[in-house]
């Protein structure tokens, strides 16, 4: 399976967060899954950090590249083809960060690993 790590799936699963479903866990410690966390979480998380709506331990390019490293996880670049994929999707979801992370599993044929009932009104796969 391939799934796409939403971004407080991927905090939830570094921080050991009780959160995290246990589906969504089991998933993830799957040998046969392949993780991905879009460039758009990365985003999103750095500008949450700046304005004080996330707390990171630590800077959060080094947190990041330090937990990607760790838990396997490959970059998800955005793309052209991603950004232009936004333009079929329906306007369930107002934050743009979620936009992309689904128009990015649609793109590429990923589940979204989330807990956000919004994104489970688009057409991707969703697991949680």
């Amino acid at each position: 399976m391939k799934c796409l790590l939403d971004t407080h799936a991927f905090i939830w699963l570094i921080t050991d967060d009780d959160r995290l479903s246990a589906k969504a866990r089991k998933t993830i410690l799957d040998s046969r899954t392949f993780l991905y966390l879009s460039s758009a979480s990365i985003w999103e998380m750095v500008v949450k950090a700046a304005i004080g709506k996330l707390k990171l331990p630590v800077h959060p390019e080094a947190f990041v590249q330090k937990q990607l490293a760790a838990a396997q996880i490959q970059e998800l670049p955005v793309s052209f083809k991603h950004a232009f994929h936004l333009q079929h999707l329906p306007n369930h979801h107002k934050d743009p960060f979620d936009r992309m992370l689904v128009a990015q599993a649609l793109a590429e044929k990923l589940t979204i690993l989330t807990i956000d009932p919004l994104i489970a009104q688009y057409p991707a796969k969703t697991l949680w």
